[in-house]
């Protein structure tokens, strides 16, 4: 048995000392990147950039109906979306369907629009609120910043320089002349240093999402062995009573002694970062999804047939002057319009009734019963202020905002704006699971930590810090093994 123990405690620090060697360049790598993502994200079209960017509506111009333009679209069904908006100088419908796939159709001529032209692409991005003196940059299929596969029913681009002091980049889809990302010449470069090193976010092979995945899992799983053997090694190593014959309760001597200390002070926060960051891949599909599916929404909605029945003269009537967009949609088997102002505010319309009002909270509870037919809704309830599950953090979200529970054997909850009546997200007990497994410890967005945003910074740049010496110092033993230097 002493020999058995004797081996094993062997190999359990050959194999940290290789593990070491091949990850804790990575742990630098994701702990400094960690801190760039703190305050610069991935580049994103925010909502606010998205309507600074839209005309006002042309409504003298609407000939076209929403059924018309589904039918000119081959909609065999209410698509996932269907908005009302301006494209340059020419009011269009544009229409996302259930498959992810994209159509526009002219508003004034319901013609279908399968293309826009470079000087069209340059046109449409003049009337973004940042616009100083717009040019073509060129044209892009899938580049850095446009490698994810939402952007796929967009590709290609054209890429319009703003001329602003941001250095701000619009790309504007050749397929349908809507803008589907920007990107700034700080979020460019930061990015290099943030979130491209932290996710391995290399365009070649995040092109390759399965693949990607898959390297994600592999890379952060090995650091995980190689941060659970050095936590093992370090107990096993520390004399607190007692001490070596240098009185020190470590062996070891500089840069060794160094990251010994450093990873027993500081060994669970680095575990926790990286284990976290792991299961943020949701391995195994061990979470639910966090998005409602079709046939819930289709439910929610209450109609499935392509048409829309209300007169758009009665959208027109109770829209605000600088209407910049209407969405079409269904509630509980009545047709809705949320019209887009261009300050930014949101009005619900209009019911068959044609008045110009959110939908009542009862009337938003009752169709929300179709998410989840047959299941009883154990608790419904208007939230006014954020709570441990609804609250921003890198994401601003909607308030007040409608929770719905349900007693089913999954738990799951719905939160629901109740000004448009759009569903925003679905929370089973997963999910919720999830939120506490990763966010909360790779993020810590706690409440008490992000409402006093100085504290959590300190917190983050603490423990950052205290990852860093455990990582740099295992580079520097690393290096010096591999290179012969004692």
């Amino acid at each position: 048995m002493r020999t058995l123990l004797k081996r094993g405690k062997r190999w359990l620090y050959l194999a940290h000392r290789w593990l070491g060697i091949l990850t804790c360049l990575l742990f630098v790598t994701w702990f400094v990147s960690g801190l760039v993502m703190m305050y610069v994200g991935f580049p994103s079209l925010t909502e606010t950039e998205r309507r600074g960017s839209l005309p006002r509506l042309a409504w003298d111009q609407v000939v076209v109906t929403p059924r018309e333009a589904l039918e000119a679209a081959g909609q065999t069904r209410f698509p996932r979306d269907l908005r009302l908006t301006m494209l340059d100088r020419e009011p269009v419908y544009r229409i996302v369907g259930w498959d992810g796939g994209q159509a526009t159709v002219s508003a004034a001529e319901r013609r279908p629009i399968t293309g826009v032209d470079a000087e069209q692409a340059l046109s449409v991005a003049r009337h973004d609120r940042r616009a100083q003196q717009p040019q073509l940059f060129g044209k892009v299929d899938r580049d850095q910043w446009s490698v994810t596969a939402r952007y796929d029913p967009l590709r290609p681009f054209h890429l319009i320089t703003l001329g602003d002091p941001d250095d701000t980049r619009l790309y504007v889809s050749a397929r349908t002349g809507q803008i589907a990302l920007d990107t700034t010449g700080g979020e460019r470069f930061w990015n290099w240093f943030g979130a491209i090193p932290h996710w391995i976010y290399l365009t070649p092979l995040r092109a390759q999402v399965e693949m990607w995945r898959d390297v994600v899992l592999w890379v952060s799983g090995v650091a995980i062995v190689g941060a659970v053997t050095g936590l093992w090694v370090g107990l096993l190593r520390v004399r607190l009573r007692r001490r070596y014959a240098s009185g020190s309760v470590s062996p070891y001597r500089g840069w060794a002694a160094w990251h010994h200390i450093g990873g027993l002070l500081g060994g669970l926060t680095l575990l926790t970062f990286v284990a976290s960051g792991w299961l943020s891949m949701n391995p195994n599909r061990w979470f639910g999804p966090r998005a409602p599916s079709q046939a819930m929404l289709e439910r929610y909605a209450g109609v499935t047939a392509p048409r829309w029945d209300l007169d758009l003269a009665a959208v027109h009537a109770t829209a605000c002057s600088d209407v910049v967009e209407v969405r079409f949609a269904w509630l509980g088997g009545e047709p809705q319009a949320v019209l887009s102002c261009q300050d930014g505010s949101t009005l619900a319309c209009c019911s068959s009734a044609a008045q110009p009002a959110p939908p009542e909270v009862s009337t938003l509870t009752t169709a929300a019963q179709q998410l989840l037919p047959g299941v009883p809704i154990r608790e419904a309830a208007l939230l006014t202020e954020e709570d441990a599950y609804w609250y921003s953090h890198h994401l601003q979200r909607r308030l007040p905002v409608l929770r719905v529970k349900f007693a089913d054997p999954d738990a799951t909850w719905f939160h629901i704006d109740p000004t448009t009546g759009e569903v925003l997200n679905r929370a089973d007990r997963s999910s919720r699971t999830y939120r506490w497994l990763f966010n909360a410890p790779h993020s810590f967005d706690f409440r008490f930590l992000l409402q006093r945003r100085p504290v959590w910074d300190a917190v983050l740049w603490l423990l950052s810090a205290a990852g860093l010496i455990i990582s740099v110092s295992g580079v520097v033993i690393g290096w010096r093994r591999l290179s012969g230097v004692r």
